[in-house]
């Protein structure tokens, strides 16, 4: 959620921010709210003040000659006016701030200055290369022929017990998907220092609120049928970040990196929107599997992080020898939480382009401001916003078509990057029955 003293100090700054994305904000509806809610503040304010000297009134009623039971009627009509006053007051002022939250709550963060201008993916800015896509003897095939050659990947199959939009994979597949999780967790728990952690797959309305999913999102997530306002997770961001929810950190529990957490889960997705974008195979599926990472830091940090967190990503395409890109989005393609994002795009020889595996986002203040996750600064000892990270490391489905499309020979078998043999109990190649 944008500072609402930003807005009101500086609001050309916000204004132009967020032409970036192509959002207009409202500044005079905004205005106009925040002023009627100055009013019934300075009213409610009044009134109060009027309360007090009404009550201080009896002694001097009484005083002056009165009875207490006359100076007791006497005031206490003032005083049922003055709260039925107040009342309406106050609920004028809540109205109108829910309102203001309303308006902050559906307006997207503030891009970083180095966000480049655009309005779609074409406008990201390429900003490294890494490893030189393979050339190939033959035509190679895309990540659906492969498996259905090897009779692992079954759509049809999965069709039936689900719908569109829905995977199964078996055999030496379903392993290679099972040791892509595992490796990851082990390379970030390892060699990157994040603590592993095992969320619900199940989050509430506050946690969606949190990071910025609802409410302007709601149609993205699967909503669960009851009063529980229940939603299945469309990422391990919203229940990881959510740790943080309400909390506030002295510096010692925060360490001298921060908190950082990563989280093997299911995700789903509804996919709004979408129809007609990657029908075909595993790209973008309602149920997919992600291993994230999320770094809570101290404001002065994580600008850093997010480097760090972003070569974390990386680091798992270069062990798997996975030629990839690196490009930051543009104003038109940022996420609505994030206030700088690098997306890592893997080569897919079926594709014979550039797809995204991983999204690294430094969200700022953005999200912090809605879940109050706060850290004690030792040096005022008051409690100020933390800065909230997330990214894939990685996309668990997106890396196995990577694999196979990679690895394929010219047999149909796929060739198994060498770190993941131990994985597959040896194994470094699968290959057709």
């Amino acid at each position: 959620m944008l500072d609402i003293k930003t807005l009101r100090q500086d609001p050309d700054s916000v204004i132009q921010a967020l032409e970036k994305r192509g959002v207009e904000f409202d500044l005079p509806a905004f205005s106009a709210l925040d002023a009627r809610r100055k009013e019934a503040d300075v009213r409610s304010q009044g009134l109060l003040a009027e309360r007090k000297a009404a009550s201080k009134k009896i002694g001097e009623l009484v005083s002056a000659g009165a009875s207490v039971d006359e100076a007791k009627a006497q005031v206490d009509e003032v005083l049922a006016r003055l709260a039925s006053d107040l009342e309406a007051a106050t609920a004028e002022a809540d109205a109108v701030q829910a309102e203001i939250d309303t308006l902050l709550m559906e307006t997207p963060n503030l891009p970083d200055p180095q966000v480049p201008f655009g309005a779609t993916e074409d406008d990201n800015v390429e900003v490294l290369k890494w490893g030189e896509p393979a050339s190939f003897a033959f035509e190679p095939k895309d990540h659906v022929d492969l498996g259905e050659a090897l009779t692992q990947m079954d759509f049809e199959t999965a069709g039936k017990i689900a719908g569109a939009r829905f995977s199964m994979l078996s055999g030496d597949l379903a392993r290679l998907h099972r040791a892509l999780a595992q490796f990851m967790l082990d390379i970030h728990t390892q060699a990157h220092g994040y603590q592993e952690v095992y969320v619900p797959y199940i989050v509430n309305e506050a946690s969606l609120t949190g990071t910025g999913q609802l409410p302007k999102f709601a149609e993205d997530s699967f909503r669960l049928e009851g009063e529980q306002g229940f939603y299945l997770a469309p990422t391990a961001e919203v229940p990881v970040t959510n740790i943080a929810r309400g909390q506030i950190y002295d510096t010692d529990k925060l360490g001298e990196e921060g908190l950082r957490y990563v989280a093997h889960t299911p995700c789903f997705r509804s996919e709004a929107g979408s129809y007609g974008r990657d029908t075909r195979g595993l790209i973008r599926q309602h149920q997919f599997e992600k291993v994230e990472l999320v770094q809570i830091v101290r404001p002065a940090q994580s600008e850093d992080a997010l480097e760090a967190l972003t070569g974390h990503a990386e680091a798992i395409l270069q062990a798997l020898e996975l030629p990839y890109r690196k490009v930051i989005l543009c104003g038109g393609d940022l996420g609505f939480s994030s206030a700088l994002t690098y997306d890592l795009e893997v080569w897919l020889p079926g594709q014979s382009t550039y797809r995204e595996i991983s999204s690294c986002s430094n969200f700022r203040d953005f999200q912090a401001r809605r879940l109050q996750a706060r850290w004690r600064n030792p040096e005022t000892g008051k409690p100020e916003l933390l800065h909230t990270l997330n990214g894939s490391g990685l996309a668990v489905g997106r890396t196995l078509v990577a694999v196979m499309e990679n690895g394929q020979q010219a047999d149909g078998s796929i060739r198994l990057p060498a770190p993941l043999h131990a994985y597959m109990a040896g194994q470094d190649c699968i290959s057709p029955v």
